[in-house]
């Protein structure tokens, strides 16, 4: 019966050396098959742009720890969401949050974002009218009436004209009224009507001007059109197409508002609870609307999830889908049932974003269910980054953009290139010494050098595209310092392996006697660092933590090259005769290390004890 084949001593290296030479290919080769061949860079390496941005509120008790916490974590969640590489979100002082975006991600984009307080309210419509409005030059020319007497009519399409079937006599205008028959009309159409009729004061439009002021001169005594018109203000037309009743408290603030203003436009606010006027957030055929609007129905915090989506049946583009929680699903339902019985324009819901009317829809129904779409003319990315803010939450304080800097590519290309030159020299540095004192086995050192590189470049430029992990100059630091981490590995290793033979023992015996005791001395220095990484990603902030990921990615990695490169290596290497033989050349040559002759099994005798038995 044949023996079974007994396991060698020293084990199977071979299996290791080919089980992290086909990690090490298998990594390389998705990173190329997945087109990230490099590391992303951070801002400090890329340039990029850095915002500061500064808390703001009503209330100084307001702007604590807590509130600026919750808004950091808001706004990393948000730039991230929206595919940003590395957005570099930190407290700085008790009031500021500066935002690190790096080039390469859309930038502007995601600075629009940062500081946007993404506020969401439902609130019933009270009142709408237009705002900016100016009305054109009036030009006249002498006609003819019916009668005989002289009268001006508007000509030019650009001037507001009666509606078709109107006589030319004032007498015979047809009587118009700021109620909702102008819904759904052009501002011209609206315009003219309100010129063309007399008794706008008795059917409530007090302030719409007169026939004159809109276009229609009345003939003089001696029967010459009048030389000039009156030219009416945008308020008084704002007032003369407001649709609905705008309550007592608004009517000095909405009449005041002029929403063709931005600076206007963005700083309208108002309390939860509060009737409030706002503007639309885009304009509607040409100008923006202001409104009236009643107190919150539903707010935005009842919002559970926000997606964009496609209309493609109705053709509105696209819009943003909402689903309400427990709290908004009642709410919602009960106020949209209540809106249905109105007539326009109460009937309508304001979608109000951050004091800005998004869109206000009519209501025709009950809706039940907690979901609901804001439509507002979005482009995709509008759409997208709409659905972003709402999904991560609403800042719980405001932010002003306080400063707003670009770091330029050139000088992040300049640190990087220091941070490569001193990398590289690190590297010289501990081949040279490797080669010089440990010889042959020195190229082992580099060996293992090269595939912890390899194993270190492939993870970290599939990072960056995998989770957006972004390389930046304290990283570059850690995988500098992971260089002489590695190195004092094999340097352990060769040392325990030196002493075993300086005491006399042969390579391979030596080899397996010297692992044990390096192997703990390794394991213990490599979890006293990456227990140092890990405490010092948790506890700091920015640019540290690239330093101490790199620093724990590198030390984990050189636990997997000792154990699976190394050792292995070594292993075969002390089966070849140059280096079981001690060449002068392998690093291993006993008689410059030292080493003490073996201990024989028997003493030498003594030369009277060899005499007194011969004689």
């Amino acid at each position: 019966m044949a023996t079974p084949k007994s396991r060698p001593r020293d084990g199977y290296p071979g299996r290791a050396l080919a089980l992290i030479l086909v990690v090490t290919v298998g990594l390389v080769a998705l990173m190329f098959g997945t087109g990230n061949t490099k590391p992303r860079l951070g801002i400090d390496l890329a340039g990029g742009t850095s915002i500061t941005l500064t808390a703001k509120s009503t209330d100084p008790k307001a702007v604590n720890k807590s509130n600026m916490d919750i808004a950091t974590g808001i706004i990393e969640r948000r730039v991230n969401g929206m595919g940003v590489s590395e957005a570099e979100v930190q407290t700085q002082g008790s009031d500021t949050i500066i935002v690190n975006i790096p080039r390469g991600g859309n930038q502007q984009n995601a600075a629009d974002q940062v500081g946007t307080t993404a506020k969401l309210f439902f609130r019933p419509v009270l009142a709408v009218a237009p705002s900016g409005i100016t009305a054109p030059a009036p030009t006249g020319t002498p006609s003819a009436g019916a009668s005989g007497s002289p009268s001006t009519a508007p000509s030019g399409s650009a001037t507001p004209s009666a509606p078709a079937g109107a006589s030319s006599s004032a007498s015979h205008a047809p009587t118009a009224s700021a109620s909702a028959t102008k819904q759904g009309r052009s501002v011209g159409e609206a315009l003219a009507a309100e010129a063309a009729s007399p008794s706008a004061a008795a059917t409530g439009a007090s302030t719409a001007p007169s026939a004159a002021a809109t276009g229609s001169a009345a003939p003089s005594a001696s029967g010459a059109p009048s030389a000039q018109a009156t030219q009416p203000s945008a308020a008084d037309l704002s007032a003369a197409m407001t649709q609905g009743t705008v309550p007592p408290e608004l009517q000095t603030a909405f009449a005041n508002l002029d929403c063709s203003k931005p600076e206007v436009r963005a700083a309208q606010t108002g309390a939860d609870d509060k009737a409030m006027v706002a503007c639309s957030q885009k304009p509607e055929n040409g100008y923006y609307e202001k409104l009236a609007l009643g107190p919150a129905a539903v707010k935005g915090s009842d919002v559970s999830k926000a997606q964009p989506s496609l209309d493609t049946q109705t053709g509105a583009g696209w819009q943003v889908q909402l689903q309400f929680n427990g709290t908004g699903t009642d709410a919602f339902a009960k106020v949209t049932g209540q809106l249905a019985t109105q007539t326009p324009p109460t009937n309508q819901f304001a979608i109000v974003l951050d004091n800005q009317v998004v869109s206000h829809p009519q209501v025709n129904g009950a809706i039940p269910g907690g979901s609901a779409v804001i439509t507002g003319r979005f482009s995709q990315a509008e759409a997208q980054d709409l659905s972003n803010v709402l999904s991560y939450g609403a800042l719980p304080l405001e932010f002003a953009k306080s400063d707003i800097t670009t770091v330029s590519p050139a000088l992040g290309s300049d640190q990087l290139k220091a941070g490569l030159v001193a990398g590289a020299i690190g590297m010289l540095l501990v081949v040279a010494y490797s080669l010089v004192y440990y010889r042959g086995l020195g190229l082992v050192s580099i060996a293992g050098l090269v595939v912890s590189a390899a194993l270190t470049y492939s993870i970290m430029s599939l990072l960056g595209g995998g989770i957006g992990f972004a390389l930046n100059l304290p990283a570059v630091c850690g995988a500098i310092v992971a260089i002489g981490i590695t190195a004092d590995s094999f340097i352990v290793y060769f040392e325990r392996i030196r002493d075993e033979v300086r005491e006399g023992a042969p390579l391979r015996p030596a080899v397996q006697r010297a692992w044990p005791r390096a192997r703990r001395t390794i394991l213990v220095s490599d979890f006293v660092s990456f227990l140092c990484a890990a405490v010092l990603y948790v506890v700091s902030v920015g640019k540290v933590q690239g330093f101490a990921f790199t620093l724990g990615l590198t030390t984990a990695l050189d636990v997997v090259v000792i154990f699976l490169f190394t050792k292995p290596l070594i292993t075969l290497l002390a089966r070849r005769k140059f280096f079981s033989d001690g060449h002068p050349w392998s690093g291993l040559d006993p008689k410059r290390l030292g080493a003490r002759p073996p201990l024989r099994s028997s003493r030498r005798r003594s030369p009277s004890s060899a005499a007194v038995k011969e004689a």
